[in-house]
């Protein structure tokens, strides 16, 4: 791992689909993964899958007797193939060849991947092969790659062919395999013209249409060179092949760049009309390069952190910022599209939209608010069927799906493999209903970062609103407690979805739940100072708020309902919480190691993990990840319950000691919760994080795609959390506490549409503030507030 780039330099065939996801180039419209050309498909082996931002097919199973139906993000067919043989022979094949030298190299400053072989054959024939490519960031529609092929002891004859391949499957997760997997039916291919094929499919159920058309040139010596193509088709299938003299210490260019159009896509007349249309207008490789260079450019202009006094951790948090913006880019605008958990790098999850934007969108606020922006008007679109799906289940306001794909319904799977017994159980983890929460927490951040009015008028304050509705009509009063309660839900954990004696789904008061659907509904109520009347009345009148809603609203806000443990002020985890055994971490972490899958492991073993104290991810924790120790504070003291910032210290000790970080974010939230408090602990929680896709410490599942929202977190953690960066009362405070470990930080953010410019040693904080389209805004130090004016700078003393 250096500053800029990942680089391979042996080839390990294991390690394979683990550095296809990581060498996955993508733009914001459509992704590709680092796969090898000449190779296809192989079980386990190679995966060289293509997916496009918002391209959904449902398809139906059957599965241990019951018909399922499962929404995918599909794989899109293959543009990538381009091989040789020599007459005669076998195509190449890197498992067939003697390896004498292999690098691959992910520069993540240009967004351009890079192969080098050397590489002898069994007639003894040695040749050089530098394979190039791209997913052009300054034009959406278009990928390229490029080979240089150099015979090193002989000269002759060779074949190539390139291919568009439209037979593939979604097969890259093994535990869906069982499962419907033939999302594309091809709908034509053929010749455009001399040097161009073209290949169009169709999905089954969602009836999207992809066009892509390839053109293929040759280059030697720095001139063209006029080919005869030989056009193969069959049904999926179109392939170019021609022949080429090569001669010894000669190097051969040979490009491929490729148009890519859906009927997704705006200010088209048709897909293959426009994919045919434009290639003929695309330049060669180095063109392309260097507009897609320039766009990179403007990327890390905006979104860098700079670190210069760890080169590891500089490289890995490039290589996060990389991947979430190959992932969401301004490439994404206009495309009604969410962000997958597994950003467009795999098929795990579906490609389904989670929570992850809670970790997602903090960093994109300070740099790219338009983003965000955009990815709230997701949340927005589909408004209609959250309000339906609350609706269904017997309450008002808006319930947002636990997993969200196309169209905004309930995509959680009915049931779902244990890898580890292979046995199909239910899934019962769409009771996760804190993702509304969530998304109004979205809304509110977006808000305190770039104070747009006109988003919160007409967009962000309809969201909160209704979520408002929803906790206010989910919570049922207990005239036993004089308290509100919200039953049958499930938490962050996600382990525990049931009481251990019950036959029901669902856990009754989860704590984290419970507080952040009253911070909705004091947002909300917050809103009617914010707003000006007459759209506050529109809105409830939109939504059919009264003002007994209102009232009830208040009532929750310092009624609601927390769980402690017994003669403790430990936050319990979910009402009941206390009553679970506790479990023999040490023996199980000594089999199976830090970062288990407990609810797997038990069930294959024929427990459950519901009987014990054991979260897969941080819970409870998470309150101290969304706020600040006053803001926390404020809303127990509302709710009438004493909580200081010493109870924070022993809350995060307990949950500490019961969390098997099953997920990749979970050391994220422990590491931010203790930067404070234990700046050892929280830099080796930081740490985990960091690696845990680049070496992929769950064991195989970031093959299946990358951990987006904890890529991100790890970024947002230097950013914020190390930064003690928040917004609070139209102050934009910073309280920095930087890991001995990092030693210095220089970034720029985008703060109320200034750029503010932070350079940050162990001792000194130098602020800078550029111009902005407001005259001056506050920025608070070490809990003194300042006024910065356009240009002005102000050097702070940070070790008092």
């Amino acid at each position: 791992m250096q500053e800029w780039k990942l680089t391979y330099d042996t080839w390990q065939p294991e390690q394979q689909m683990l550095r296809e996801a990581l060498c996955t180039l993508g733009n914001g419209y459509f992704a590709t993964r680092g796969a090898f050309e000449e190779l296809p498909a192989v079980d386990g082996a190679f995966y060289p899958g293509t997916y496009l931002a918002g391209g959904f097919n449902r398809l139906t199973s059957e599965v241990a007797g019951e018909k399922i139906e499962n929404e995918d993000l599909v794989n899109w067919p293959n543009w990538l193939p381009l091989t040789f043989c020599h007459p005669e022979g076998e195509w190449f094949d890197i498992r067939q060849v003697e390896l004498l030298d292999f690098r691959q190299e992910l520069d993540m400053k240009q967004g351009v991947l890079l192969r080098r072989l050397h590489f002898r054959d069994k007639q003894g024939r040695e040749t050089s092969l530098v394979s190039r490519r791209l997913v052009s960031m300054a034009n959406k529609h278009v990928a390229a790659l490029q080979w240089e092929l150099t015979p090193l002891n002989w000269s002759g004859e060779i074949v190539v062919k390139s291919s568009l391949d439209g037979r593939v499957t979604n097969s890259g997760v093994a535990r869906y395999r069982q499962l419907a997997s033939q999302h594309l039916q091809s709908t034509g291919q053929g010749q455009h013209n001399a040097e161009t094929v073209y290949l169009e499919v169709q999905t089954t159920q969602s009836r999207l249409l992809m066009a892509q058309a390839a053109r293929v040139r040759v280059y030697r010596e720095g001139g063209l060179e006029s080919i005869n193509f030989e056009v193969q088709q069959e049904e999926g299938l179109v392939s170019q092949q021609f022949s080429l003299h090569c001669e010894q210490n000669k190097p051969v260019l040979i490009e491929k760049v490729v148009q890519l159009h859906t009927s997704r896509d705006q200010a088209i007349t048709e897909p293959l009309q426009e994919a045919c249309k434009n290639i003929v207008r695309q330049g060669n490789f180095e063109h392309l390069r260097g507009k897609h260079v320039q766009a990179w450019q403007r990327l890390w202009n905006r979104c860098d952190l700079e670190i210069s006094c760890n080169a590891k951790t500089q490289g890995i948090l490039r290589l996060h910022i990389f991947h979430l913006l190959q992932t969401v880019s301004a490439n994404t605008v206009g495309l009604d599209v969410g962000v997958p958990a597994r950003g467009l790098h795999g098929e795990a999850y579906r490609g389904h939209i989670f929570w992850d934007e809670l970790f997602i969108f903090p960093f994109l606020n300070l740099r790219l608010p338009e983003l965000t922006r955009e990815l709230l008007q997701y949340r927005f679109r589909r408004l209609p069927e959250a309000r339906f799906a609350a609706a269904e289940a017997g309450y008002r306001g808006a319930m947002f799906p636990w997993q969200s794909g196309s169209n905004g319904r309930e995509e959680s799977q009915v049931i779902h493999l244990n890898p580890q017994s292979g046995r199909w159980l239910p899934d019962n983890t769409y009771l996760q209903r804190h993702i509304s929460a969530a998304i109004a927490y979205n809304v509110w951040q977006y808000y305190q970062a770039t104070e747009d009015m006109s988003f919160l008028t007409f967009m962000g304050a309809e969201l909160i609103f209704d979520i408002a509705l929803f906790w206010s009509s989910i919570a049922t009063y207990n005239p036993s407690r004089d308290r509100y309660e919200i039953r049958n839900v499930v938490g962050p954990d996600e382990y525990h979805t049931e009481y251990p004696d019950s036959d029901e789904p669902g856990l009754n008061n989860n704590a984290y739940t419970n507080v952040m659907a009253v911070w909705v509904i004091q947002t909300a109520l917050k809103l009617f100072d914010i707003l000006d009347d007459s759209r506050v009345e529109e809105l409830h009148q939109k939504l059919s708020i009264s003002q007994e809603d209102v009232a009830r609203w208040r009532e929750i806000a310092v009624k609601m309902y927390v769980p402690f443990i017994e003669n403790s002020r430990i936050i319990a985890q979910f009402e009941g919480y206390e009553k679970l055994e506790e479990f023999p971490w040490e023996a199980y972490r000594a089999k199976y190691g830090e970062a288990m899958r407990l609810d797997r492991i038990l069930e294959s073993e024929g427990d459950s993990v519901n009987k014990y104290k054991a979260s897969k991810q941080a819970d409870v924790l998470m309150l101290f990840y969304l706020f600040s120790t006053a803001e926390l504070a404020e809303i127990f003291s509302q709710l009438q319950y004493d909580f200081t910032k010493e109870d924070k210290a022993d809350n995060i000790s307990y949950y500490e000691d019961r969390t098997s970080h099953g997920s990749t974010l979970s050391k994220i939230v422990h590491s931010w919760v203790l930067a404070r408090s234990d700046r050892k602990r929280s830099w080796s929680n930081f740490q985990v994080a960091l690696v845990s896709d680049v070496e992929d410490i769950q064991g195989g599942t970031t093959a299946e795609g990358i951990h987006l929202g904890a890529m991100a977190g790890t970024v947002d953690l230097v950013q914020r959390g190390f930064m003690g960066l928040e917004i609070r009362e139209d102050v934009l405070w910073l309280n920095p506490v930087l890991p001995d470990e990092l030693g210095c930080l220089d970034f720029s953010i985008r703060y109320r549409n200034h750029w503010i410019t932070i350079n940050l040693t162990q001792d000194t904080m130098h602020i800078s503030f550029d111009k902005g389209w407001s005259k001056e805004v506050q920025i608070g130090v070490k809990g003194q507030v300042y006024t910065f004016a356009t240009g002005e700078q102000r050097k702070f003393d940070i070790t008092r």
